[in-house]
């Protein structure tokens, strides 16, 4: 008996090129089911290009990848039948109502009446549309476009979606109200394949983030794991007099201090067992310490060490 595979999407070696510029340079990806993947770069990094290869949209110039199961280059509409793409333009046709744009989407997806009519209503429920329904997709809000482009997405009950950069332009309430569906479709057993230049929504949503520069994959893992790989962390500590600081000081050995603040900054790679043996070391010494907080490098900082970024990342 074949079991199915744990992954929903892997590649090897995957290449692509446009005249004389390489914008993927042997790529490898193993996406698990049922999570978020994301996948961060500059722009021209090859993000897109990463997107439109798996979902079928151009052809690599060499490697190979399965998704859903399926063979890319042998079973090209088995993957499509298994996918959905939400790119970064929406696909909303404005001269059509909410309902009318899903209705579009469940003729292209060969639903009957019955079918078609049932999925569009709960999607309508769910994605807060039922009230604007009736009206035309030009009237709608950003928000409200990208909620209905992810709706159409899903009529066809996709496994694998794609979500190429899907809240650019969005406000921050918006943006959350997208990250909130985005977990509950992985709730249910969706895979996503997220592409951003918003870190924090790759910190917030990502099971996993792999780092694409110049075409290459420069590093891969969780978000915490990357930021390991970055300078950087410490430990605040805070304490009530000058004596706690002295005593501090002589049980950590090699800090940075501010007397005038009762402040030592402590060196910390972010793991458990660290702060755990420096706080050990202060109980060890009867030390008492006002407050403490654990300051690590965020994804910005991730991105600019592997990349060589000079400046931090901004939406296009």
């Amino acid at each position: 008996m074949n079991m199915p595979s744990p992954s929903a999407i892997t590649a090897t070696r995957l290449r692509r090129s446009y005249g004389d510029h390489v914008v993927l340079d042997g790529v490898d990806l193993d996406v698990p089911r049922g999570t978020v993947f994301s996948l961060l770069g500059a722009n021209g990094a090859g993000k897109t290009t990463t997107v439109k290869i798996l979902s079928t949209l151009i052809r690599a110039d060499g490697g190979s990848a399965r998704v859903a199961g399926h063979d890319l280059s042998t079973e090209p509409d088995a993957v499509r039948a298994a996918i959905g793409v939400t790119g970064q333009f929406s696909a909303v046709d404005n001269l059509l109502t909410g309902e009318e744009n899903l209705a579009l989407m469940a003729d292209l997806h060969h639903l009957d009446r019955k079918t078609g009519r049932r999925r569009i209503a709960r999607l309508l429920d769910r994605f807060d549309l039922a009230d604007a329904a009736k009206k035309t997709a030009a009237t709608y809000s950003g928000g409200m476009r990208r909620r209905l482009d992810l709706a159409m997405t899903l009529v066809g009950s996709p496994q694998v979606i794609f979500l190429d950069e899907p809240t650019t332009g969005l406000d921050p309430r918006s943006r959350r109200a997208m990250w909130q569906i985005v977990r509950e479709l992985v709730a249910d057993g969706v895979t996503i394949f997220l592409t951003t230049q918003y870190l924090e929504e790759a910190d917030e949503l990502a099971n996993r983030i792999a780092v694409l520069d110049h075409g290459k994959i420069v590093a891969e893992g969780t978000a915490d794991e990357l930021k390991r790989r970055v300078p950087g962390g410490h430990v605040l500590l805070r304490f009530a007099d000058e004596r706690d600081l002295e005593s501090a000081a002589r049980a950590v050995g090699e800090v940075s201090r501010d007397s005038e603040t009762l402040v030592l900054r402590v060196p910390h790679d972010g793991s458990l067992a660290s702060l755990k043996a420096l706080l050990d070391r202060l109980d060890r010494d009867a030390v008492e310490v006002g407050s403490l907080s654990v300051h690590t490098p965020d994804l910005d900082d991730v991105f600019l060490a592997l990349t060589g970024n000079k400046e931090k990342v901004a939406p296009r």
